[in-house]
């Protein structure tokens, strides 16, 4: 086990550090900050001077040294356009996204649960083929498109909702479906599946022979079996509806992460960048490392690799 735990944290970690380098070095294309924050007419001496004092003059390697030496004492740098150390205006965005997610995550496993297992009931019926159907197509529709059909049907035609930002409970009505859309059809697959396994089991048909009445057997003896599998890949999804909230923020200009990476970006504010990148990566990292944990708590069979 802890050989297990070592190795996860070790690719994690490489991972993280590749991820960081390219940040780094990809934001520096974009060119010179500068250009963003002194007025136009200022003299050449004027942006040279302020390019010193940043450091933007210097190599890039020097550069990333420095970078380095500041990431190792803890220190993300100052966001150029906040004039704020970058990791506090992080973590002032955090919470959007982190709320996002964390309504998305227990009302897809709810759903996901209700929708399959009616389906592993009357498997090929008609709800079971809608079902089935409607969850893959789910599964398979990335979420910014989702977000933008959304946003045409409910807020542009119909005007049921808003089209952005979190002032109201109806601001989150959009964004929390779009997010929910591909766990659920991920989530609602396993369960069906995990569920016919567990209901043409033996011990379930010993149920039914003691007399014992189908939501009895269905809520007391097949779904805490069944569930197991769908533990696991709950766990996996928490990681990847991070990663989406990233992206639904932005299509609904909800002031979260998603939204101050791509303004980072636009304003070139490097340190700004780096800071979301990094955060957001180890908050991925870690609900990734918490999945392979309770994997391996509930099937030691996968710490031998």
């Amino acid at each position: 086990m802890l050989k297990f735990v070592v190795m996860r944290f070790l690719s994690g970690g490489l991972s993280l550090a590749i991820l960081v380098t390219l940040i780094f070095f990809f934001a520096r294309l974009t060119g010179n900050p500068t250009d963003l924050y002194v007025p136009m007419d200022a003299s050449e001496a004027v942006r040279a001077q302020i390019a010193e004092q940043r450091g933007f003059n210097d190599p890039v390697v020097v550069q990333f040294g420095n970078f380095l030496a500041d990431l190792a004492r803890g220190d993300l740098g100052q966001s150029l356009r906040y004039a704020r150390p970058a990791i506090d205006v992080v973590a002032d965005a955090m919470p959007t996204t982190l709320t996002l997610a964390g309504l998305a995550i227990p009302i897809a496993t709810v759903l996901a649960l209700v929708i399959g297992s009616l389906g592993a009931l009357h498997p090929g019926g008609i709800f079971d083929r809608i079902a089935g159907g409607a969850t893959l197509g789910a599964a398979s529709l990335p979420d910014f498109w989702l977000a933008i059909i959304g946003i045409l049907v409910f807020a542009v035609v119909l005007r049921w909702l808003p089209t952005s930002g979190t002032g109201t409970a109806l601001h989150w009505v959009l964004p929390v479906a779009v997010l929910v859309f591909r766990p659920l059809g991920i989530l609602a697959q396993v369960v069906r599946t995990s569920m016919l396994g567990v209901l043409s089991s033996d011990y379930i048909r010993a149920a039914e022979a003691k007399g014992l009445r189908w939501p009895a057997v269905l809520v007391g003896h097949a779904l805490p079996n069944a569930v197991i599998p769908m533990i696991m890949v709950v766990v996996y999804q928490a990681a990847g509806i991070l990663n989406g909230a990233v992206i639904v923020e932005v299509v609904f200009g909800m002031p979260g992460v998603g939204r101050l990476m791509l303004d980072s970006i636009m304003f070139r504010d490097f340190n700004l960048l780096q800071a979301v990148v990094i955060v957001t990566a180890i908050a991925i990292f870690i609900a990734a490392a918490v999945a392979d944990l309770l994997l391996a708590l509930i099937d030691p069979r996968l710490t031998h690799d």
